[in-house]
């Protein structure tokens, strides 16, 4: 072939190519690589429908229970001094310091003529609206430590006894931690408070330890008294040769005893069983119409007998023994709240239960009202403190709240343990 036809035929072959490339569309610029795309959501496959539940029943809210006291107690001992003087003695058990308020009631008519250091007299609205003089420190306990605090005083009476008692409060004095009394008297040395107690003859386990004692008595001498009248009587009986030498000659003939007839007898227990019943009726009626809970003070009563006293006396009732340590009401309201801070032991040897309803408070008008339990369940930090029973030998302090209308205070509280109890009385100032 010639050279020219292999020419042109090559140049039409690259005429070809060039066609075919330029029907080609363009590739776009390559793309900088992207984030890999999450994996596409399978959405689950339905199940069957179920019935619907019925909705859940709410649980009911509880109470939050109380902020626990902290370990404060409190001592007061009178001094053996010409002039009243109280030493007050402040301890905090705990492993932690307690910022707490302490208050010294000081009894009407007295003042105070020396202050340990810290301590300020104050006049505070008590019982009847008269001015009463108050002790207040505030102090901060140190951990297991002990604050010793004084004051002296000076009375219209000075041979006349006075007591005055103490307590420790929050430190807001909202909440009592603990409160002790004590009674000053001229001439007479200083002692620690005692303790009344229950005589040991009136004790539950000291009776029924002597009536267990009475009883095995009883049995041991009867068995006795069988036990050697039995060979005496097989000896007699001659049915058995018995241990009673020597034998007697000639046996004697068996005495028959004489048993009283049943006609006899069923009469004579049925006339004892029913003079008992009556006797113990009738008492028992004449004692309940005794006691009557409208009248001012309540009178009558089925166990012990009425006690009265005043601020800080401990007074002692059939179960418990009560004492007011202070009466404080708010000022200028129609209807207000006068909180009475009240020491209850339980001197029995059985858990006693008391009730709210019983608590009075008696005004200048006659009228009486019972405890206010809402506000004093407020006042003990959400405890409804009559909720339960009292512990055998326990003791506590706490606030009872009385809601009086108008604006005379309450004269005199009734405190009982129950609705037969003659209770105590305390008049306040």
């Amino acid at each position: 072939m010639p050279a020219s036809t292999r020419h042109h035929r090559a140049l039409a072959v690259f005429v070809h190519c060039l066609g075919i490339l330029s029907a080609v569309p363009a590739l776009p610029a390559a793309a900088p690589p992207a984030a890999a795309a999450p994996p596409p959501v399978v959405a689950p496959t339905p199940e069957p429908a179920m019935p619907s539940a019925p909705p859940a029943v709410p649980t009911p809210t509880r109470a939050a229970p109380p902020v626990a006291k902290p370990p404060v107690t409190v001592a007061v001992v009178p001094e053996s001094t010409p002039a009243p003087r109280y030493r007050i003695q402040v301890r905090n058990s705990g492993g932690t310091p307690v910022d707490t308020t302490v208050r010294q009631e000081l009894p009407p008519g007295a003042s105070a003529t020396a202050i340990t250091a810290g301590g300020r007299a104050t006049r505070a609205a008590r019982g009847t609206g008269q001015s009463a003089t108050e002790v207040t420190w505030q102090l901060k306990l140190p951990a297991r430590s002990t604050t010793t605090l004084g004051t002296a005083l000076t009375a219209a009476a000075p041979a006349r006894p006075l007591t005055a008692p103490a307590c420790a409060y929050a430190r807001d004095g909202s909440r009592p931690y603990d409160c002790a009394t004590a009674t000053w008297t001229a001439g007479v040395p200083a002692a620690a408070p005692q303790r009344s107690e229950t005589p040991p003859w009136r004790r539950t386990p000291v009776l029924l330890a002597g009536l267990g004692t009475v009883t095995v008595l009883a049995v041991g001498g009867v068995w006795t008294w069988r036990r050697r009248r039995r060979p005496v009587a097989a000896a007699l009986s001659g049915q058995h040769p018995g241990t009673v030498y020597p034998r007697p000659a000639a046996p004697r003939p068996e005495q028959l005893r004489r048993k009283p007839s049943v006609w006899l007898i069923v009469p004579v227990a049925a006339v004892v069983l029913a003079g008992t019943v009556g006797t113990a009726a009738w008492t028992a009626t004449r004692q309940v119409a005794a006691v009557d809970t409208d009248s001012q003070p309540t009178s009558g009563a089925w166990l012990g007998q009425g006690v009265n006293g005043a601020v800080g006396e401990p007074l002692r009732e059939s179960a418990f023994e009560f004492t007011v340590y202070r009466v404080a009401c708010e000022p200028g309201a129609a209807a207000r709240q006068c909180e009475a801070t009240v020491g209850v032991r339980n001197l029995t040897p059985e858990q006693q239960s008391w009730h709210g309803r019983l608590q009075r408070a008696y005004l200048p008008d006659g009228n009486f009202v019972s405890t206010d339990e809402q506000a004093t369940r407020a006042a003990n930090q959400g405890r409804d403190v009559f909720a339960q029973p009292m512990a055998a030998g326990s003791r506590t302090v706490l606030p009872l709240v009385f809601t009086v209308a108008g604006k005379a205070p309450p004269e005199q509280l009734e405190l009982r343990s129950g609705v037969f109890s003659a209770g105590v009385r305390v008049d306040v100032p």
